[in-house]
Order: structure tokens, then C-alpha cells, then sequence
């Protein structure tokens, strides 16, 4: 164990592409690394990042492997000092909070860390002219500035409650950074940070090479060379898994099942917020239909999605919040009921036709859903929604392809999609449903707007008193009750399968992952040879 406290924000899986095809294979049963190497360890992910700099959104939730923050969390989710000393000092009816920095610290090109760091990094965050597509979740900062060079202010526009939350952001070093263009320049593909370790090689489309920082602050990770095989397809996944090109992945749950009795592989399961749904498009004149997403709403059986699609390793979902949470708005839950989803379409003109299809006037209850070739979790969600729309009178076209074709049509098309965030209920629902953020790339999908939810998402943003916090995020579940958003379907608990090598294997409670993720390597640093 190093001297450090054990990480914990949402780690490296990062992914999206081919599978790993320079690896050197073991035996499957012979209890070494892919490579060979008993210090080196390679995982299958399932997306790649667009970009490795943390002002563009990278490791944004927490640890990304490269980077550090002023803060970190373990592994039961609780904040801990990284690059700071200690918790912050919060004055000022909660619009300050102050920062001592650890000394001594260096980037892994030797230069120091410093205050300067800090306020560069948040400052080029919030400009306007930085591609972060995240920024809103620092809105109530005002600005941050320098004491000296290991003390840092951050002044708030209004108390923020969980403004130490996004402490957790990593810290880009000024030196490097600063002197490129921050949207393009090399540091977003070859980044420099405090880091345990450094990146020695991105292969697009395929793998993340890393090797461990000798001179980290928190003690040289044991593991010497860690390798993220970027692997799109969750069967090559698999198959790559079962080979020994991988020591481990994130797979399906029915895929890890697979797995089972491996007595040199353990099968590992993490809760999650991650959820599932389907966007809901306002500017599609089926979607947009309050009476056809109200529909859906009730149409769809959660319930044998979490049995029959996830294999018990999930939950239904009646919203952004997972019924386990603190912050669930109790009575919420909609029981599958397709004799009233049917009576709301009666009631508002959509009448079936001959082929069991509705229409209202001209207009087809017909729309396509996109979802993301080669992940079967989104593929089976997508054709089990269809399924549960057809018995209603609701043509879903289910249809499949790159992030790069679905984009474009998010504005009319429906996608089934994902988020979800553990860290506090504002980071994943403000990008989700304010009205502000409708149409800003993978924020808002569904382009919806509802006073009644903006207003509440504010008002839950701009206090720290925790009983109208909750008052507020109620208020906007049950209005998603009235006026649905998106079609929510399940919550994901993330299963991956890891070679027997090493041990302290634990997981997190983990985010929905786009470009990150957990896992059981969430604190490879950390983790100690089995024998």
C-alpha cells in the first residue's frame, strides 16, 4: 500500500474501437499478465476519450490515472486531501474555500506544482472560449485566487453544496498547457500531470499505454505498466478476456456469466448511478407528443429488463436517481401498465390502425431509435423498448451505428442512451434536463424545456441547506412523473471479470463512464502481487 490515501474517483476506463492486437498471449490459465510481465497488467475497455486534457472534461468525475486533483475520493465514495493538505476550510456562509497544496510536489516532466496550476486550470475551464462541455457544474464558482504558492481561494457566487465535489477535477500544468491552443494543441492527445502514471503511447482505435510515474508523490505503483485495450465490441471483448490477451474487462452481464467457475479469473460487480434510456427529441412531432412520451412511460416493462437484460446485476429505472438513493423521490416508481398508456393515447387522438400502428391526422406514431453499434446492453434495452412501444400502438425503428453517424440526428431521432453521476444529484441532472443545455451536444438530448424543472434544478443548486435540496430534486421527479423527458429503463450495475494476480481488488460506487470509468483498476496504483 503506498503512503498516500486509497484513490477513488472514476478511473480509466475509457474506450471504443478494435481489440488489442499487439499483445502477447499467455496461457489462459497460467496466472501471468497478457504481457508476459507479473508488473504489468492490460484491461479490455468498451469507449475511448475524445481527448486526454481534463480542461476539456477529462477526468472530470475523478482519478484519471495521468492527473491528480486537489481532492480524491475511496473507495466508499468519501473526499480525501490529494493534491491538497487537508479537507478545505469553507468560510463565508459557504461562498469560500481554501486549499493548502502539498509540497514537493512535481509533473512528470520534473517541473513543480504550485497555486499557479490551480487557478489556471479552473480559470480556462470556465472561459468561454474552452470547448468543456461540463462548465455549468462550476457555475457558482466566481473566481479563484492565488495566497502564495501552495494556498489557494476559491470565492463562490453563491453557497454551492457540492462545490468540494468537483475539487476532485484534475490539475493541468500551466507551463504546458498554457502555451497551446486549449482546444487543439498536443497537450489534449500527450498530456503532462502529477499523476501516478504516465501516458507513453495513445493508439486510436486501439490502446492507452501507461507506465508508472517513478518520482509520484504518492509512492511508485507496484504495477509498472498498465495497458486499456480499446474494444468496442463486447463479444471481442470477451473472446480477447477468455484468450489471456486481457487480464480483465468490463463485460455484459451475461457475457461475465460465462465466466463463472473460472478458477483463475474473479468476477467483480459494482452499483452504479449508470442508467439507461431512451431521448425523447421535443422537435420530432411524435417524440415531442406529451401524450406519447407519457405513454412510453408506463408502456415499458422495467421490471423484465432488469431480470431478463441485465441478469439481476441492475435495477428499474424511473429516473436519473436510483431507487436506493438518498435522494429518490419516494413514490415515484411507475408500475408497467399498458391498459392506461393505451387510454392516455386514446384520450389524445392517436387512434391504431389496421397494421396496430397509431395515428393523430396524418402523423404515424413511428420514430427511429439509434443506439450504438456493438454494445449488446444498449442493443437489447433498444429492441426490449421497441418491443414494449409496438403493444401500445408505437412504431419504434431500431437502428445502429458510431457515435459519428448518431450525433447529427440526435435533434430529430431518438437514442438510447446513458449518464448518471454518484457524486451529487446536480452534476447529472442540471446537463440533463435544464433548458439551458437542449441541444449542447450529449447535454440535454432531448431538447426539453419545463419551467417547473428549471426552476427547481436552480433553486437545488443555489443552497446548501440539504432538507430544500431534497425538496427541490423531489419536486423535479415527480414533475418528470407529469411531463416525461426521456423513457428511463434501468440502472446499470457495471460486472467485469479480472485475472487472480493481484490483491485488495475493490470497486467504487461508479458514474455511467463516457470516456472514464471505474472498475476494479479505479486504484491499480494501489493494488499488491498475489503471491
Amino acid at each position: 500500500m503506498t503512503a498516500r490515501f486509497l484513490r477513488g474517483a472514476a478511473a480509466v476506463t475509457l474506450a471504443a474501437g478494435l481489440a488489442l492486437s499487439a499483445a502477447a498471449c499467455s496461457t489462459p490459465d497460467g496466472g501471468k499478465a497478457a504481457t508476459g510481465r507479473t508488473d504489468s497488467a492490460v484491461v479490455g475497455i468498451a469507449y475511448e476519450p475524445e481527448t486526454l486534457s481534463p480542461l476539456l472534461g477529462y477526468g472530470k468525475d475523478g482519478n484519471s490515472k495521468i492527473f491528480d486533483g486537489l481532492l480524491t475520493h475511496d473507495a466508499d465514495m468519501r473526499l480525501q486531501p490529494a493534491l491538497a493538505t487537508a479537507l478545505p476550510k469553507i468560510t463565508d456562509g459557504g461562498r469560500t474555500y481554501t486549499f493548502g497544496l502539498r509540497h514537493g510536489v512535481t509533473f512528470s516532466d520534473g517541473k513543480p506544482f504550485t497555486a499557479d496550476d490551480v487557478v489556471f486550470t479552473y480559470s480556462t475551464i470556465l472561459d468561454s472560449r474552452t470547448n468543456n462541455a461540463s462548465k455549468a457544474e462550476l457555475d457558482a464558482l466566481k473566481n479563484v485566487e492565488k495566497k502564495d504558492d501552495h494556498t489557494v481561494v476559491f470565492h463562490l457566487k453563491y453557497p454551492y453544496a457540492p462545490f468540494a465535489e468537483r475539487a476532485v477535477l484534475p490539475i493541468a500544468p500551466q507551463h504546458i498547457a498554457g502555451t497551446q491552443d486549449i482546444n487543439h494543441g498536443a497537450f489534449t492527445t500527450k498530456p503532462i500531470g502529477t499523476g501516478p502514471y504516465v501516458l507513453t503511447r495513445w493508439s486510436k482505435g486501439e490502446k492507452l499505454t501507461f507506465k508508472a510515474n517513478p518520482h509520484y508523490w504518492g509512492g511508485t505503483p507496484k504495477v509498472k505498466n498498465f495497458t486499456m485495450a480499446i474494444i468496442k465490441d463486447d463479444d471481442i471483448r470477451a473472446t480477447r478476456l477468455r484468450s489471456g490477451d486481457l487480464d480483465g474487462a468490463i463485460l455484459p452481464p451475461e457475457l461475465a456469466a460465462t465466466f463463472k467457475g473460472d478458477k483463475h479469473r474473479t468476477t467483480v460487480t459494482a452499483t452504479t448511478f449508470d442508467y439507461r434510456n431512451v431521448t425523447l427529441p421535443t422537435g420530432n412531432p411524435v417524440t415531442g407528443a406529451k401524450a406519447i412520451r407519457r405513454a412510453l412511460d408506463l408502456a415499458v416493462d422495467r421490471e423484465a429488463m432488469a431480470k431478463g437484460i441485465l441478469n439481476g446485476a441492475g435495477k428499474p429505472a424511473y429516473g436519473p436517481v436510483p431507487t436506493d438513493s438518498p435522494w429518490f423521490a419516494k413514490g415515484t416508481e411507475r408500475p408497467h401498465d399498458l391498459k392506461k398508456a393505451e387510454r392516455i393515447l386514446d384520450d389524445a387522438g392517436w387512434k391504431k390502425g389496421p397494421d396496430g400502428i397509431r395515428t393523430k391526422g396524418h402523423q404515424r406514431a413511428s420514430f427511429t431509435l439509434w443506439y450504438l453499434s456493438g454494445d449488446k446492453l444498449r442493443q437489447e434495452h433498444a429492441l426490449a423498448f421497441a418491443s414494449d412501444a409496438k403493444k401500445a400502438g408505437i412504431e419504434a425503428k431500431v437502428e445502429s451505428g458510431t457515435w459519428e453517424a448518431i450525433e447529427p440526428r440526435m435533434a430529430k431521432d431518438a437514442v438510447l442512451a446513458g449518464g448518471g453521476s454518484p457524486a451529487d444529484p446536480d452534476f447529472d441532472q442540471y446537463l440533463l434536463l435544464h433548458s439551458s443545455l437542449a441541444g449542447d451536444g450529449f447535454n440535454n438530448m432531448s431538447r426539453y424545456a419545463d419551467k417547473t424543472v428549471d426552476a427547481k434544478l436552480t433553486e437545488a443548486r443555489h443552497t446548501d441547506d440539504k432538507a430544500t435540496r431534497k425538496a427541490a430534486y423531489d419536486a423535479v421527479q415527480r414533475r418528470l412523473v407529469e411531463n416525461p423527458a426521456y423513457t428511463f429503463l434501468t440502472h446499470v450495475d457495471h460486472v467485469y471479470v479480472i485475472a487472480d494476480r493481484w490483491k485488495g481488488l475493490t470497486t467504487q460506487t461508479e458514474p455511467h463512464d463516457h470516456g472514464l470509468a471505474s472498475g476494479p483498476w479505479w486504484n491499480v496504483e494501489d493494488w499488491q502481487p498475489a503471491t
